[in-house]
């Protein structure tokens, strides 16, 4: 649903699948120190909504996902994943349950298959799910909020593009499904292990892998944080191959201009690959810092220090 947002004066579409909001408004780190600051709103009303009521929502998602939701409390927001039988990411959800219902916000065309697949597993415990089409998500610094769709337009204070909120998600070690991931990714690859995993909790589709991974072994992959060689005019593209060594060792997620760091990427490559080794992504030259550590698994989390929690 194209926003309102983009009949501003200077707005500019972002590629899909971001084509309904603005990537920005004429002056992009102008929008990226206001949005740190605190002082600016992004629009992220192309994310799809999904509400899930009824008196056993919290323990039934509980159970058909990746975190500990049973005891959620009203207006505290998280993370949580559907996986696959092989552990593998279907679906990353950002949520809130109000006390009344979940609402959760998930990337644009997927809310379809995750409604699909939620509806196989009801049974017949009280939940319903339904898409929410009448609210919109809109983002700052400090989070996500849900606000009625007419409201967008009205008295929201000062835009940021969508390209601020990217910097600032790279910035801050973020994965975006389907930008950082694929088919193959599985949570420990991409650090969503404490974040979107909780490792206690109990039995859910696709947790026989996370326990493994956990216990036993390593991921095979592993996310970097990209410092990119300002001197070049172009951000490498999403998939570009990452070279060390004249040998492929991973792919380009997102990129972006960042008003402080320059240009920043997120790649995903192979957990092998040394920490400090020099990296070409998508031809230009880039500097690794560590997101998931090499050693991941086994019982080895990801420092605090290299992660903000962020929703």
């Amino acid at each position: 649903m194209r926003s309102p947002l983009l009949d501003l004066p200077g707005a500019v579409a972002a590629d899909a699948p971001d084509a309904d909001v603005a990537a920005h408004y004429g002056d992009l780190f102008a929008e990226q120190r206001a949005f740190v600051k605190g002082e600016a709103v992004v629009d992220r009303s192309n994310r799809e909504i999904v509400r899930v009521s009824g008196a056993d929502r919290l323990k039934w998602l509980n159970d058909l996902t990746s975190n500990k939701l049973d005891t959620l409390q009203p207006g505290e927001w998280t993370q949580t994943l559907v996986l696959d039988l092989q552990g593998r990411v279907e679906h990353h959800l950002t949520l809130v349950d109000d006390g009344a219902a979940v609402l959760a916000h998930v990337e644009p065309g997927t809310s379809g298959a995750l409604i699909d697949y939620l509806d196989r597993m009801r049974f017949m415990l009280r939940v319903e799910v339904s898409r929410v089409d009448d609210l919109a998500v809109v983002s700052t610094s400090q989070g996500d909020a849900f606000i009625p769709r007419e409201e967008l337009n009205e008295g929201l204070g000062r835009p940021a593009g969508l390209w601020a909120y990217e910097a600032w998600r790279i910035e801050h070690h973020q994965p975006r499904l389907g930008f950082d991931t694929d088919h193959k990714t599985i949570p420990h690859e991409v650090g969503w292990i404490g974040q979107a995993v909780h490792l206690t909790k109990g039995c859910y589709r696709g947790q026989e892998t996370v326990a493994r991974v956990h216990n036993l072994g390593h991921p095979p992959r592993r996310l970097v944080f990209l410092h990119l060689d300002g001197s070049v005019d172009t951000l490498p593209v999403h998939g570009a191959p990452v070279i060390f060594e004249d040998q492929e060792v991973g792919t380009v997620g997102s990129a972006a201009r960042h008003h402080e760091l320059g240009p920043i990427a997120l790649a995903v490559v192979k957990r092998t690959v040394s920490v400090d080794a020099p990296l070409l992504a998508g031809g230009v030259a880039a500097a690794q810092e560590v997101i998931v550590p090499p050693d991941a698994g086994r019982n080895v989390s990801i420092d605090p220090a290299l992660r903000r929690r962020v929703r």
